[in-house]
Formats: structure tokens, sequence, C-alpha cells
């Protein structure tokens, strides 16, 4: 399956950690009616940017998750490879 690294450039003024948690809780909790899987998340609380690592057929699946989830959709998503 296709691996993507999705951005938000910019979070909400004020948005935190936990936050950011609790988004990535709710796309965990809609993401199987997608084939989608969100494997991990980091955030830079400083410069306001989340970057999520997610398997999904397309693009397209990824951003749908983001949208229903919670509305916060990426900025850029690129399809990445794994590597070691």
């Amino acid at each position: 399956m296709p691996l993507f690294m999705d951005v938000h450039e910019e979070l909400p003024e004020g948005a935190t950690a936990a936050d950011v948690a609790n988004a990535h809780a709710a796309d965990v909790a809609i993401q199987d009616q997608y084939g989608v899987t969100y494997r991990s998340y980091w955030v830079d609380e400083a410069s306001r940017k989340v970057f999520c690592l997610v398997e999904a057929p397309d693009a397209d699946a990824a951003i749908t998750v983001h949208r229903e989830a919670h509305g916060l959709v990426a900025d850029k998503i690129y399809e990445v490879s794994e590597g070691s």
C-alpha cells in the first residue's frame, strides 16, 4: 500500500500537542472506513507544524480521513518510501 507524509504548515493559533493527539485519535477512529492507517505523527509546537505518516490507497483517501475526522486538512502530501 502506498505510504504518504502529510504536512500541516501552520496549526491554528494556540493549538497544542494535546490537541494534535486528539485529532490523531479522531483519524484513527474512522480510518478503517477508507482503507487508511495513520501510522505516526510528529508535532513542532514552536513552529506550529505537524507531520503525519499514513498508509492509504491514495492521497485523496488520507485527505478525506482528516477532513471528516476533524477538518484540519494537510497543506501538502507526499508519497514516500520507507527506509531503514
